[in-house]
């Protein structure tokens, strides 16, 4: 098992890390021995999960979209931990509303769906490329290994539901340019994976009153529950551990098939 990698030792830039995935995400990370620089919005409790968690943890104020805010993300990972092995996009935004509501007659806003596109995939984009540019600096392992992008999709990507259209369409994005930029990075041992997460307890679905989070939790074959964030995070350290699985969208949904 000599190519099989370890977490610990390794330096991860999670967004969207200060709540939900990718709060977990960082704090299994730190659990294994890695180091970890959490990149949300200055609004968010980045700096307050930073400072919890020690020495091997830094926050980066940042908004996925903008390319000055993750180049400085990412230097300071190369500043306080001297590389940076794992990239992990878990930051995004979704909005619920019909394409058309006849009711009113009122169009879905053309300004909501770009927003949703903009952040989910130019987001997710804008960290894959700047991230990856660090990694290439590593010196390969005996793989020829130099770094793992991990993202984050949805079974809404293939199981979209009334009202999801951006959600969608951005997720399903996610998923469509994992297969093209591993091959594009492949050439630099960098690999790319995404992990299409079903019904889990995060904030988005802490707001749901909990007789619908009940119902929710019953449309899961087994086991019968929201996902719990520490179950993505777990996925997520394996798959930086594992060097074998490139190019792949893993749903992690407990068999769920959303039905419309």
């Amino acid at each position: 098992m000599a190519n099989i990698r370890s977490i610990k030792g390794m330096v991860g830039l999670v967004t969207g890390g200060a709540s939900g995935l990718g709060r977990a995400t960082v704090e299994r990370l730190i659990q294994q021995g890695a180091c970890a620089v959490v990149l949300d919005l200055p609004s968010s409790d980045g700096h307050a999960l930073a400072t919890s968690l020690g020495e091997r943890c830094a926050f980066a104020s940042a908004d996925v979209t903008c390319e000055a805010d993750v180049r400085s993300a990412v230097e300071l990972a190369r500043q306080r931990f001297g590389k940076l092995d794992l990239a992990v996009n878990c930051a995004g935004i979704a909005v619920a509303v019909k394409t058309y509501n006849f009711k009113k007659d009122v169009p879905h806003s053309l300004e909501d769906f770009i927003r949703v596109i903009n952040v989910n995939i130019g987001g997710t984009f804008n960290v894959i490329r700047l991230a990856v540019g660090e990694m290439g600096k590593n010196e390969p392992d005996a793989d020829g290994h130099r770094g793992c992008i991990v993202n984050t999709a949805s079974v809404a990507a293939y199981d979209g539901q009334v009202g999801q259209a951006a959600y969608s369409a951005s997720k399903g994005g996610i998923v469509g340019m994992t297969l093209p930029i591993a091959r594009d990075l492949a050439p630099m041992g960098i690999r790319v994976v995404t992990i299409a997460p079903g019904l889990f307890a995060t904030p988005l679905l802490a707001g749901l009153p909990e007789k619908v989070q009940s119902f929710l939790a019953r449309q899961v074959p087994f086991p019968s529950r929201l996902g719990d964030p520490a179950e993505f995070a777990h996925l997520v350290t394996s798959l930086a551990e594992n060097p074998m699985i490139n190019g792949e969208v893993i749903r992690l949904d407990g068999g769920i098939r959303m039905q419309p």
